[in-house]
C-alpha cells in the first residue's frame, strides 16, 4: 500500500473509534480529521473545504429549514390530527409513522419524506411527555427503506439505473426495484416497529420532565373573532376543544365586564373574550382549533407576507417598570404593539382581566407581538426573558400555501425541472418571503454540528476512494470467495458495500460499487443485473451511523442520538435486510 493509502486508513479508523467513543463533540473530531489530512497532503489544497458546499450538505441544512416552515404554518399540525392520536401507544405510533414513511418515500425522495414527518413525530413526542429519541430513529430507517422500491425513491437507484444504461445498454425502469425493495422495506419496517426501537439506550426511556416554569400556568384572555361563521356558538360548544388542548375555561367577559356563574350553554358573542388557563403552546394551540383571537390581533394583520408572531415568556423583578401597574396602565399594546396574552401567579389565579390586572413582581408574563418588538417590550417594561422559552404562533391560514409550496418543490425535482437543492432553496425563500419562517428561524433551524460533521468527513471520504482504497477491499472479494457459489459472493459484496455505505456518501459508495459488481459478474459468468440489484440494496442500507444517509444525519440532533447509538437497531436490522434481500434476489433476477 502507499502512504496516502495507509494514512487514509488509520485516519479514519482513528476518527470513528473517537466518534464511537462519544466523549469529544463528532463536529469538532471530524473538522480536526480534515485538518491533519490536509496537512498530511491527503487532500488537495483546493478540496479541503469543499465538502461544505457538497448538495448533500446543503440538502440537510434546506431541510431543516423547509421542516421548521411546515411547523410553522400548521401543515404538521394539520396531518397530525388525522394521524396521531394520545390513546396510541409508541409502538403503534412507530408502525403508523414507518409505514406512512416508507409509503411516501417511494413517491417521493427519502429526504423529503422524511422533512415532511420529522415534526410530526416531534409533536407527538412532545405530546406524550417522552423523548423523540425513541421514535426518530425507527421513522428515519422506514423512510430509508422505503425508498428503496422505486427509482426515484433514493439516489443510489437512480445511480444503479443510470450504470447499467451505460454498461449493458439499457436502464432499470421505475418499478424494476419494487420486488426486492418491498420485500426488503416491509421486514424492515416490521423489525423497526416490534422491535428495533427497543435496543435503543435506556436514557431516551426515561419521561421527559418539563422545567419548573414549563409547570407553570397562565391566565389568559382570548377574543371571539368579529364575522365568526358560529352563529349560535356556546360556551359548551368549546369545551371538546379545551379537554383536547389541555385548556380550562374558567370565565367569559362581555362588553368589559366579567360574567359571574356562567353556564356551558352561555352564548358566545363576537367581541366577547374567554378567560381561559393552560401552559403556552396549549393555549396557542388552543386559539388555533376554536378559531380565537386576542386583543390587539387587528395591529398584527399584515396580509400575505405578514411577520410571524412569537410568545415570549418573561419574569418580573422588584425593580421592573410594570411592577404594580397594569398592561392597560402601561399602554403595552397602543406603544409598543405587544399584547399581555396571559399571566402565571405561582399557582393562583388572577381575578380581574389579564390587561387590567396590576402585575406583582415574581409574575411570569406570557406577551404576544412580532420578535423585534418583544425584545424592546422586554427592555421597556424591565422584565428578563426566560431562556428557551420562546414559542412561535403558528400561522394557519397559510397552511395550504406551505404544503403546496412543498409539494410543487418537490415534483419539480422528480420531474427533472429543477436540480432538488434548487427547489428546496425556491421553498425556503417562499416561506421567507411570507413570512413563514423569520430571518432568525433560517439560521437558528440549521443543526449546524451536524454540518460540520458532514462537511469535514466527505473530503476525507472522496479522498479514501481516489487513494485506490476502495478499491484495494473490492480486490479482495474475488479472492476471498473463489470457488464458493456465486450467491456467496453476492453476499460479500453487499456486505463490503453496506460498511462502505456507512461510512462514505451512499452515492459514492454506489460509484465505486457498481463497476465491481458488473466486473465480478463477468468474471463469474452469472447475471450481473442480480449484482447490481444488490448493490442498490446495500448501498442504501446505511444504518450503523449519522454519516452514511443524510435521514440519519438529519435526526442526530433534534434526537438527542450519539454517534454510537445507530448501530444498536443498525447492525441487526443490515443482516435482517441480508436474510431477506439476497433470496428476494435469486427469486426476481436469478443467477
Amino acid at each position: 500500500m502507499t502512504f496516502d493509502q495507509t494514512a487514509l486508513f488509520i485516519l479514519f479508523g482513528i476518527v470513528f473509534a473517537l466518534l464511537v467513543w462519544g466523549r469529544i463533540r463528532f463536529d469538532l473530531i471530524a473538522f480536526a480529521a480534515l485538518i491533519v489530512g490536509a496537512f498530511l497532503g491527503l487532500i488537495p489544497s483546493d478540496r479541503i473545504f469543499s465538502g461544505f458546499g457538497h448538495p448533500a450538505v446543503v440538502i440537510i441544512a434546506l431541510v431543516l429549514i423547509v421542516s421548521r416552515g411546515l411547523m410553522n404554518s400548521g401543515a404538521v399540525e394539520l396531518i397530525a390530527g388525522r394521524l396521531l392520536s394520545a390513546s396510541r401507544g409508541l409502538s403503534g405510533h412507530i408502525g403508523l409513522m414507518a409505514v406512512f414513511g416508507g409509503a411516501l418515500s417511494g413517491i417521493i425522495n427519502n429526504v423529503a419524506a422524511l422533512a415532511l414527518l420529522m415534526p410530526l413525530d416531534l409533536e407527538a413526542a412532545k405530546k406524550a411527555g417522552r423523548s423523540a429519541g425513541l421514535s426518530l430513529m425507527p421513522l428515519s430507517f422506514a423512510t430509508i427503506l422505503g425508498g428503496m422500491i422505486t427509482l426515484i425513491g433514493t439516489p443510489p437507484n437512480i445511480v444503479i439505473a443510470q450504470y447499467r444504461s451505460d454498461a449493458l445498454g439499457a436502464p432499470f425502469s421505475m418499478f424494476d426495484f419494487a420486488p426486492v425493495g418491498l420485500a426488503v422495506a416491509v421486514s424492515g419496517i416490521a423489525f423497526v416497529t416490534l422491535i428495533g426501537w427497543r435496543l435503543l439506550p435506556k436514557r431516551f426511556r426515561a419521561e421527559e420532565k418539563p422545567s419548573d416554569f414549563a409547570e407553570s400556568l397562565y391566565v389568559a384572555e382570548l377574543k371571539v373573532s368579529t364575522g365568526s361563521e358560529e352563529k349560535s356558538l356556546t360556551v359548551g360548544d368549546l369545551y371538546p376543544a379545551a379537554d383536547e388542548k389541555d385548556v380550562a375555561i374558567i370565565g367569559l367577559i362581555r362588553n368589559g365586564r366579567r360574567i359571574k356563574g356562567f353556564a356551558r350553554r352561555e352564548p358566545v358573542k363576537d367581541g366577547d373574550f374567554l378567560m381561559v388557563e393552560g401552559d403556552p403552546k396549549a393555549i396557542e394551540s388552543f386559539m388555533g382549533a376554536a378559531k380565537l383571537g386576542f386583543a390587539g390581533s387587528e395591529r398584527h394583520k399584515g396580509g400575505f407576507t405578514g411577520d410571524a408572531l412569537s410568545l415570549i415568556e418573561a419574569i418580573v423583578p422588584d425593580n421592573a417598570r410594570i411592577a404594580n401597574s397594569s398592561a392597560l396602565n402601561m399602554r403595552l399594546l397602543n406603544n409598543h404593539s405587544v399584547t399581555l396574552l396571559g399571566i402565571s401567579r405561582q399557582g393562583r389565579r388572577i381575578q380581574k382581566r389579564v390587561r387590567h390586572e396590576p402585575v406583582r413582581p415574581g409574575d411570569v408574563l406570557l406577551m404576544l407581538g412580532r420578535p423585534d418588538r418583544l425584545e424592546e417590550a422586554c427592555t421597556w417594561l424591565g422584565v428578563l426573558p426566560l431562556e428557551g422559552r420562546q414559542t412561535g404562533m403558528i400561522q394557519r391560514n397559510k397552511s395550504w400555501l406551505a404544503i403546496a409550496g412543498f409539494v410543487v418543490a418537490i415534483a419539480a425535482a422528480v420531474a427533472g425541472i429543477a436540480y432538488l437543492p434548487v427547489a428546496l432553496a425556491a421553498c425556503v425563500i417562499l416561506y421567507a418571503a411570507t413570512g413563514l419562517v423569520s430571518g432568525s428561524e433560517v439560521y437558528n433551524a440549521v443543526e449546524w454540528k451536524v454540518i460540520v460533521l458532514l462537511g469535514s468527513l466527505i473530503p476525507l471520504g472522496q479522498a479514501f476512494e481516489q487513494a485506490g482504497n476502495a478499491q484495494l477491499i473490492a480486490d479482495g472479494i474475488v479472492t476471498t470467495t473463489a470457488g464458493a457459489p456465486a450467491w456467496v459472493t453476492l453476499a460479500v459484496l453487499m456486505v463490503v458495500t453496506m460498511t462502505l455505505s456507512d461510512f462514505l456518501n451512499n452515492v459514492a459508495t454506489c460509484l465505486i460499487a457498481a463497476p465491481i459488481s458488473v466486473q465480478i459478474a463477468t468474471t463469474l459468468d452469472v447475471n450481473s443485473d442480480a449484482f447490481l440489484m444488490g448493490v442498490a440494496v446495500a448501498a442504501s442500507c446505511a444504518f450503523l451511523t449519522p454519516i452514511g444517509h443524510k435521514n440519519n444525519t438529519i435526526i442526530m440532533g433534534p434526537g438527542g442520538y450519539r454517534f454510537g447509538d445507530y448501530w444498536r437497531i443498525g447492525l441487526p436490522l443490515e443482516i435482517l435486510v441480508l436474510a431477506v434481500a439476497i433470496p428476494a434476489i435469486l427469486i426476481f433476477w436469478p443467477l
